[in-house]
């Protein structure tokens, strides 16, 4: 009975993992794919398949993946589809200037267009894809920002500053455990993207990294419902309201995962019950982790240790890849986030309100408000990206200098660990610290606390 079970389960995971169901999808929401024909290997004459399952990294220096395929480099490429075959998700093939003549003739509203910014390892820019149906694209689009780093780099700031400050750093928390378990947990599995084709890369800033599982699908389930957790009975506010912003948020940001052709569905389903798993893990231990950041008077070395330690483990699992770079990303974020709660507790600055005035209340809104949030916000978002930037501009070269590389290839020099691993932790801890404890104090100077 048991091994049955257990065949079923592996049989129904294997099904799930299979790419034709996310071409399927991605077909369903108007999206055509534009793919250059196999290159092939000398020595054998065969084309290389392009499976799913354990796989090298892709380096900038072996190939350029279009749309996911591994193509010759310096393959002539007009527009990413003239003289291309067009490979269907049903299987079939026809050049992909037909196919777009085709879909253009069926469909006026057709759109032609480039995945999501460029491979941020190889610096590819991918291959040319078309889109029958605008509104899908704009909301999936939509819906994948809201699992990426540079929207909770935005999205915690805005919440420390004009909402709730003791919801917004324990966010934080939740969100670097959640990034270090998740891309730690790829770079051991090492399972490749979905294959394409039939798959279309609608994104590829990601490809070559391993896929699962999806660390998108993780934070943006973990994010909302643990807001939802932290806020209700804090905050005056319907339950259902809360569950269903939380659970349509969470579920829009692992469907997108799937449309941009980065995750199947089973990498998709992991993540977000992964996630699930580790809020129920935290959700009871979040007091206490605050708690101990802002009276301890050993949290300062505990949290400079526990952050790096966790970073040098994260970095020795596999070679460099832009995943290592962001779980160190966020765990200096958490370190500076935590040492400026420690900071400001001591100093008596930037106190949370008493018990007695929960639950709070949403206050009403005003221009007078309205202006506030955004200068705090606006001038906030500037003093971080100047100390960013200032910052980015002192560490490399110095890191470099230090170790006796040379900084004049900054892409280089980052994939060393030497210098890839401090610079984030002191980059992004000054960061986190200077939005939880220096810009506040410059609202207070400007008068906009």
């Amino acid at each position: 009975m048991a091994n049955d079970f257990v065949k079923s389960f592996v049989q129904m995971c294997n099904y799930l993992q299979q790419p034709c169901h996310v071409a399927r999808f991605q077909n369903l929401c108007g999206v055509r794919g534009t793919f250059p024909d196999k290159s092939t290997k000398p020595e054998s004459g065969q084309s290389e398949p392009d499976c799913p399952g354990l796989r090298k990294r892709v380096q900038s220096s072996d190939v350029s993946v279009g749309n996911g395929a591994a193509v010759d480099a310096t393959a002539p490429q007009v527009n990413g589809t003239q003289g291309d075959t067009t490979v269907r998700p049903d299987g079939s093939s026809s050049s992909a200037a037909a196919a777009a003549a085709d879909d253009d003739d069926v469909d006026s509203d057709t759109a032609r267009a480039k995945p999501l910014r460029k491979n941020s390892l190889t610096g590819d820019v991918g291959q040319e894809f078309l889109i029958h149906n605008k509104f899908l694209f704009y909301l999936f689009t939509f819906g994948t920002e809201l699992g990426n780093e540079m929207f909770f780099i935005v999205f915690f700031p805005f919440l420390f500053w004009n909402i709730d400050a003791l919801v917004s750093r324990r966010l934080i928390v939740v969100w670097a455990w959640n990034l270090f378990v998740g891309q730690s947990t790829k770079d051991m599995v090492r399972w490749s993207r979905p294959a394409s084709p039939p798959v279309v890369k609608v994104e590829v800033f990601y490809n070559s990294e391993y896929s699962m599982p999806s660390t998108h699908a993780m934070t943006g389930t973990a994010i909302p419902f643990c807001l939802f957790m932290l806020t209700y009975g804090r905050w005056e506010y319907p339950f259902l309201f809360g569950f269903c912003v939380a659970l349509g948020w969470s579920v829009l940001v692992c469907v997108s995962r799937v449309y941009m052709g980065m995750h199947s569905i089973l990498e998709v389903i992991t993540g977000f019950l992964y996630s699930l798993l580790i809020l129920a893990f935290f959700q009871p231990l979040l007091d206490k982790i605050d708690t101990f950041y802002m009276m301890d008077h050993y949290a300062p070395l505990m949290i400079i240790f526990s952050h790096v330690s966790l970073g040098l483990v994260a970095f020795s699992l596999d070679s460099w890849s832009t995943s290592r770079g962001d779980t160190a990303q966020a765990l200096g974020t958490g370190a500076g986030a935590a040492l400026a709660t420690h900071v400001n507790y001591q100093l008596g600055l930037l106190l949370d309100p008493p018990l007695s005035s929960l639950p709070l209340t949403l206050p009403s809104i005003s221009i007078g408000l309205v202006v506030r949030s955004l200068l705090r916000f606006l001038i906030g978002v500037a003093a971080l990206l100047v100390t960013r930037m200032v910052m980015k501009a002192v560490t490399i070269p110095f890191l470099c200098r230090l170790f006796g590389l040379p900084s004049d290839d900054v892409r280089r020099a980052r994939q060393h660990m030497k210098v890839e691993l401090p610079y984030r932790y002191i980059v992004y801890s000054v960061v986190g610290f200077s939005c939880v404890s220096v810009v506040p104090l410059l609202f207070r100077i400007l008068n906009l606390a």
